[in-house]
């Protein structure tokens, strides 16, 4: 909705050249001039201080891209003569070991220098004593056994199983006169080495410098430590197409946005990248803005300050007035077009407003109704659910919702739901009135009743037998077992109707199903208004569920049914007495009853009896001794 345009008074409206105008446009433009000038320094003196911050990151990352070269370099010149020398001799172990340690202390990034044979034991080393583990599954021993390359392998870090500490491992494969493979000779640095001569730079808590070969491997980092990392797909790509690059990014390592600068060796597979944090870069330039920034808020505010002075009365009185002009044509507006009934009532339920769409929901004028009592308009079944709900109301947070039934103008009932509260002053018990919205809800009760019908429906057709009316064997195998373990007492009748397949051949199924619905009519009957459950339980095979009822009252229920269903004289030809008969079968429960299905067998066992005997008549299963259910129920079915 637009907002509401309320044309402020023309006696208020400021002219174009009043003090009030001049003071504002001086502050305007001083404040412009101010800023700009602020805003111009600022982007000069940053644009300075990143480009001395990429300098002096430049200078520093190709410093110590040289100092890993160095370092690599001076390995791998002394192993280059001692791979020459393995190739045509096996020199003495203790001779070859002096001179291991004697090149291990004139290098000191070397922990250990020594080589190993073609099974990846220890042959030489400059240790004191000859390590006895196995190094054949390591990644660099595997690649040289298995390649003839004879250049320098830089390895990942790896876990020392001499210190235990994370090592590089620089290498070279030894190859024999006749070519084959004559073991690895290799030199480890700890990780701890660049680690110990970057922490020497002191660069600040979050700067970083990294060590990592060109496939993308961190083999040093610090100050975090963290190694054998791998770095982002893009940046590894853009490492092996620039051999040195500046740029701003995200540290993989802190999540600090940093200015990072990285230079490739010249000579070996391997990056360093320093990276200092945004904030660092630019501290001195945050330091002169921030005084800058002082000055200027202190001017600014002086100026803006006796700006104020001048126009705050006027500022106030117009901006008061055209908000109460406002909140007046709002509520007007919100109160005659909104298609809720707004009312308000006295501590006593009379109306003292009611808004004009009540014409529509209720057929009445807004002013038929003030003064009037609320409770005269209410349907008198639901006077009860309004009073407690308006009697609810207690405090100034509470809301209620009722429904109920009122009375258009014409006298027709419609349903309506309020939603109310509490309003007024809180200090003032007696100024104390409530606020509410009504609204016609007469189709949504009417959608809700219906589906409510609905669901009743599709509750009885899931439960109750579409032939018979009565319920379905689901019904009863749930019925059953609630009923046997809730009863102490419990009697259960199962009936069938005689030679009902020979009534079917005779009379055809139409008749046959005619049949069924006047039996169970009667079996109905004698369970209305009962707790029984009456159940068509297969075919013309029928079961009564007695919760509370002993043997002989079940057997009453029983007769009953008989001598009624034998009255009704529904021809039968197949029958002995030529007429429709039931023969019924009774179990109660007894101690010794251990299970709803027992119960059951007890009864079908019954059946069987009363089947077998004769038929139409009824058999207790506490007169028969042993069990034949199965038979029974196969022969008489």
């Amino acid at each position: 909705m637009d907002p509401i345009d309320v044309p402020d008074s023309p006696a208020k409206l400021p002219k174009l050249f009043s003090p009030t105008a001049i003071v504002a446009a001086v502050v305007a433009a001083m404040s412009i001039f101010v800023l700009g000038l602020l805003i111009w320094k600022a982007v000069e003196a940053r644009t300075t201080a990143l480009t001395q911050g990429e300098r002096d990151i430049r200078n520093l990352t190709h410093s110590l891209a040289e100092h890993a070269s160095h370092s690599v370099q001076a390995i791998d010149v002394a192993m280059n003569a001692m791979v020459d020398l393995l190739k045509y001799q096996k020199p003495r172990v203790d001779r070859f070991n002096a001179a291991l340690r004697k090149t291990a202390d004139a290098l000191p990034q070397i922990k250990e220098i020594g080589v190993i044979d073609p099974d990846g034991n220890r042959a030489y080393s400059s240790a004191a004593e000859l390590p006895a583990h196995n190094n054949a599954d390591r990644g660099y021993f595997i690649g040289h056994r298995d390649s003839t390359d004879a250049s320098l392998h830089i390895s990942e870090p790896l876990q020392s199983r001499l210190t235990g500490q994370p090592t590089i491992v620089l290498s070279r494969r030894v190859t024999r006169e006749d070519g084959s493979f004559g073991g690895v000779l290799f030199a480890t640095i700890e990780t701890s080495y660049f680690d110990n001569f970057y922490q020497a730079f002191k660069f600040g808590p979050h700067a970083g410098i990294t060590l990592l070969r060109l496939d993308g491997i961190v083999l040093a980092h610090w100050p975090a430590g963290k190694w054998n990392k791998e770095v982002s797909a893009a940046f590894k790509a853009r490492i092996e197409q620039d051999r040195t690059g500046y740029t701003k990014t995200t540290s993989p390592f802190d999540g600090r946005v940093k200015y990072l600068g990285f230079e490739r060796a010249s000579q070996y597979p391997i990056v360093v990248t320093v990276a200092l944090p945004e904030a660092q870069v630019l501290a001195a330039w945050h330091d002169d803005l921030r005084n800058d920034l002082l000055v200027a808020i202190i001017l600014m505010g002086s100026v803006i300050l006796f700006a104020i002075l001048l126009g705050k009365e006027f500022a106030r009185r117009t901006k008061v007035a055209r908000m109460l002009r406002e909140r007046e044509a709002r509520y007007r507006l919100l109160a005659d077009n909104i298609a809720d009934v707004v009312i308000l009532l006295d501590r006593n339920g009379r109306f003292l407003f009611v808004s004009q769409s009540v014409e529509t929901i209720l057929g009445r004028k807004p002013d038929d109704l003030i003064g009037k009592s609320c409770f005269e308009f209410v349907h008198p079944d639901h006077l009860a659910d309004v009073a407690r709900a308006t009697s609810e109301l207690t405090n100034w947070s509470t809301t209620k919702t009722v429904e109920f039934k009122t009375f258009r103008a014409d006298g027709s009932e419609v349903w309506v739901e309020i939603n109310f509260k509490l309003a007024g002053a809180a200090e003032d018990h007696h100024a104390i009135e409530v606020v509410g919205v009504l609204r016609d809800v007469t189709e949504r009760r009417k959608m809700e009743d219906e589906l409510n019908a609905l669901n009743i429906r599709l509750s009885e057709l899931a439960t109750t037998d579409g032939l018979t009316s009565l319920a379905n064997r689901r019904s009863f195998d749930s019925a059953l077992p609630r009923e046997f373990r809730d009863r102490e007492q419990i009697s259960l009748i199962m009936l069938d109707i005689d030679h009902f397949k020979g009534f079917n051949d005779t009379q055809g199924h139409q008749a046959g199903d005619q049949c069924l619905r006047r039996v169970a009519r009667v079996i109905a009957d004698a369970t209305t208004n009962t707790t029984a459950l009456a159940a068509r339980y297969g075919g013309e095979e029928f079961a009564i569920i007695l919760p509370g009822v002993g043997e002989q009252d079940a057997l009453k229920v029983a007769e009953a049914m008989r001598l009624t269903v034998r009255s009704l004289g529904i021809a039968n030809p197949a029958a002995r007495r030529g007429v429709v008969s039931i023969s019924l079968g009774i179990a109660s429960r007894s101690a010794a009853t251990a299970s709803e299905t027992e119960l059951l067998g007890r009864a079908d066992l019954a059946l069987y009896e009363a089947k077998r005997s004769g038929r139409d008549r009824t058999v207790l299963a506490s007169s028969l001794a042993g069990d034949n259910h199965s038979a029974g129920r196969k022969q008489y079915a």
